[in-house]
């Protein structure tokens, strides 16, 4: 079911705002840098002890991705996925995936009205900027692929008419392993579509410990305030398009990819569209990092989250109880970094 409490939009995404003038791109990477180190520094006074998932996900964000959480219950996916959304002012919807979820609740539908005689269509939940989705794998197959157009073109289709969802846009939706019961495996394509998975794990003791402190009276969500706005993060968004990758960096990430390809400890490799998602991820941790352009090490950082996800093991691997990440960590190591000139 989804959460009707938070604003939805209802007609078509509002205009960006010009630029009030002209900034050149160290300006323009300062402000990035600034933006990011006020949202982490928001989200990690309610995610104990997790900087680098923290990171993760706005550099999901800035690289127009969509994030997978998936751990056990409890380790606080959604309330990762809350607090993301909280720290920026923007339209958030928060959707419980059931079994008995429609793909309608989620995309809209077209209702007749009496008093003009015609059909008008009204949003789901989907419409937002910011679109938490909860325990994903709970709810059908035919629910889920409700997603799909969504998260990959950033519109919907009801009725044979096309609705543009608001910009920016993200889904961030959580899932339990597989083996738990009651959940339904994502399908190969739905996966495909989230730019990156991360998990939680358990805290250390000591972030345990400040989190019991921390959490013990008002929850610290509810204090959380937001540090930037919507259209802010359009404009970074458009920072990151714009930061340099080398045909030899560009060389690096499709080697990468025909690696997974061929390796035989993999059944399924990484597809064209996890290329294009690895090199959009680079681009935002060059520009968390202030840089213009692209290093092979930036690659190398985002590579496990982006990739590990759409990999399925062969026979051998799996009874040798190797991982993706295991594989992949390996053709690290072995595919060559070419000569970078900026």
């Amino acid at each position: 079911m989804t959460d009707q409490t938070d604003r939805s939009p209802q007609g078509p995404p509002p205009a960006r705002p010009e630029a009030t003038g002209p900034r050149t791109t160290t300006d323009a990477l300062a402000e990035v840098r600034a933006v990011v180190r006020s949202m982490s520094e928001a989200m990690t006074s309610v995610i104990e002890g997790k900087s680098e998932v923290v990171t993760t996900a706005i550099t999901v964000l800035l690289a127009e991705g969509h994030l997978l959480l998936e751990d056990v219950p409890g380790v606080g996916k959604t309330m990762l996925a809350k607090t993301l959304a909280k720290t920026i002012d923007c339209t958030v919807r928060r959707i419980q995936f059931t079994p008995d979820l429609l793909p309608s609740d989620i995309t809209g539908v077209s209702v007749f009205n009496q008093d003009v005689r015609d059909f008008e269509f009204r949003p789901g939940a989907i419409f937002a900027n910011v679109v938490v989705g909860d325990e994903i794998n709970r709810a059908s197959p035919k629910t889920q692929s409700a997603l799909l157009e969504s998260m990959e073109e950033g519109q919907v289709t009801v009725d044979g008419r096309t609705y543009g969802l608001h910009k920016p846009f993200i889904v961030m939706a959580t899932q339990n392993p597989i083996e738990m019961e009651g959940t339904y495996p994502l399908p190969e394509a739905q996966r495909d579509r989230f730019m990156a998975r991360i998990s939680m794990g358990y805290p250390s003791p000591a972030a345990e410990v400040a989190m019991l402190e921390t959490h013990g009276g008002t929850p610290p969500l509810e204090r959380l305030q937001s540090v930037t706005d919507g259209d802010t993060i359009a404009r970074l968004i458009d920072v990151v398009r714009d930061v340099w990758a080398s045909p030899a960096i560009r060389q690096y990430v499709v080697d990468i990819s025909t690696a997974t390809r061929t390796s035989s400890a993999l059944r399924l490799g990484a597809s064209p569209r996890a290329t294009l998602h690895l090199l959009r991820a680079s681009r935002a941790v060059a520009a968390l990092e202030g840089r213009d352009h692209v290093l092979p090490d930036d690659v190398q950082s985002i590579v496990v989250p982006v990739l590990a996800h759409r990999l399925i093991l062969s026979g051998e691997a799996q009874l040798a109880r190797r991982t993706a990440e295991d594989v992949l960590h390996e053709i690290v190591r072995r595919v060559p970094v070419a000569p970078f000139n900026r």
